[in-house]
């Protein structure tokens, strides 16, 4: 029997299997900011678009957003967003001979 551990500060991963753990995960916050509200237009829009046998549209929109979700529960996600900005302003400000 094998023991399974959490690290301390990061949270256990979201069960976002169907589109109700999205939904769910979405109402309780978790994604960037109008997640929620463009989940449920890009969906509407990827089933308005899909024929009975071809549903990708609509699979694409459901890993778009599980990645999503995932992302933002990522605590190292902000740190690497921030090192991305950073980055970007040194080039800029070398580019300009600062």
């Amino acid at each position: 029997m094998s023991t399974q551990y959490v690290e301390a500060g990061v949270p256990a991963p979201l069960p976002l299997r169907t589109i109700g753990d999205i939904r769910a995960a979405l109402l309780a916050g978790h994604g960037f900011p109008g997640d929620k509200e463009a989940f449920e237009t890009d969906l509407q829009r990827a089933l308005e678009g899909s024929s009975e046998a071809d549903l990708t549209a609509v699979a694409t929109v459901i890993v778009d957003y599980r990645g999503r979700i995932r992302l933002y529960q990522d605590p190292d996600f902000d740190t690497a967003v921030q090192e991305g900005i950073d980055l970007a302003m040194r080039v800029k400000r070398e580019a300009r001979g600062e």
